[in-house]
């Protein structure tokens, strides 16, 4: 099977279960949006957070990819930037016990936390201080690492560096890798919009963008922002929540539907989404299977806290990939 490597922003997840959401008017958070902070608000939410349920896990939209592709047993590696710290060696480790292949770096900065606010509604609101996360830089690549790789995964929220993102795209595309790049958050591709249409006509094969990133990315509502994003690349990828997805390559449009759940947070749905696509394309499936695919892994996320899913549930999973696997559609 093709191995796949990601990149992106080695973080800790720190999930608040939130009992209304008067905290994040305090704390002056756009709901659903994904802020950067600084040290002191990091400190801050720790401190007003305390009488709250706390889980911690290691993440990073593009970490949650590689864990999903991972677990499903495909050879997987991941680069990213950490401290020499408690949370450094968390994440390094939950790299190792889920047999992914650490390329990460070390800065003398703390490790990068996302502080991830769940709404009594499951909505999630992340104010992430990145920490060490951010210093990653093209300096830090080279093109042996790149090397055996088959698929490139890569999450906006590294756009803030610009010249990273872009080196690595580069050196992706020189060893004539499938890249795949998540679009991350609305306010994030608001931001960096028309940096991130160059990149994805330069260098991307397949985008994946929720009902408000396309929207930020194209001004345009899911079935019209799916044919302009697919005019940029091979292929064109819009979540839409409960309706599920669509897809389109060419002349070709799929619509896949979400799979029955009880939705308890949606912190990870579309990284798991994409674990599971990126499965399909990696196995030779067509793209409706491949949805089929990234649908059973969302589904299955958001029915509990955070972006793993247990342990117990991946036997249950393998067992719907392999009958999305035989089926024709």
């Amino acid at each position: 099977m093709a191995k796949v490597l990601g990149i992106g922003n080695a973080l800790v997840d720190i999930l608040i279960r939130l009992e209304n959401e008067d905290l994040l008017k305090e704390l002056n958070l756009v709901k659903g949006s994904m802020q950067l902070v600084d040290k002191d608000f990091k400190n801050l939410a720790f401190s007003k957070t305390q009488h709250l349920s706390k889980v911690q896990a290691s993440g990073g939209s593009a970490a949650n990819t590689i864990h999903g592709l991972a677990s499903l047993g495909v050879e997987t590696a991941y680069l990213g930037k950490i401290g020499h710290d408690q949370l450094g060696e968390f994440f390094m480790n939950d790299l190792k016990n889920n047999h992914i292949k650490p390329l990460l770096k070390y800065s003398e900065t703390e490790t990068g936390v996302a502080s991830t606010f769940i709404s009594p509604d499951s909505e999630r609101t992340f104010g992430t201080y990145l920490g060490a996360a951010v210093e990653v830089g093209s300096d830090d690549l080279e093109t042996s690492l790149f090397a055996g790789y088959k698929f490139f995964h890569i999450e906006g929220y590294l756009v803030f560096n610009q010249a990273l993102v872009e080196a690595a795209l580069k050196m992706a595309k020189s060893k004539n890798m499938t890249i795949s790049l998540d679009l991350a958050s609305f306010n994030v591709v608001d931001a960096n919009r028309d940096f991130l249409v160059e990149m994805t006509k330069k260098y991307v094969d397949v985008v994946f963008a929720n009902e408000e990133e396309a929207k930020s990315f194209t001004g345009k509502d899911p079935e019209k922002a799916l044919k302009e994003i697919s005019t940029m690349c091979n292929i064109a990828v819009v979540k839409i929540g409960k309706n599920g997805s669509l897809i389109k390559q060419g002349n070709d449009t799929y619509s896949v539907g979400a799979i029955s759940a009880k939705v308890i947070d949606t912190t990870g749905a579309g990284d798991l989404y994409a674990a599971g696509f990126i499965y399909g394309l990696s196995k030779g499936l067509s793209l409706a299977q491949c949805g089929h695919v990234g649908a059973l892994l969302a589904g299955k996320v958001i029915e509990v806290i955070g972006a793993k899913i247990p342990d117990c549930d991946w036997d249950i999973i393998k067992k719907g990939v392999k009958i999305i696997e035989s089926s024709d559609n």
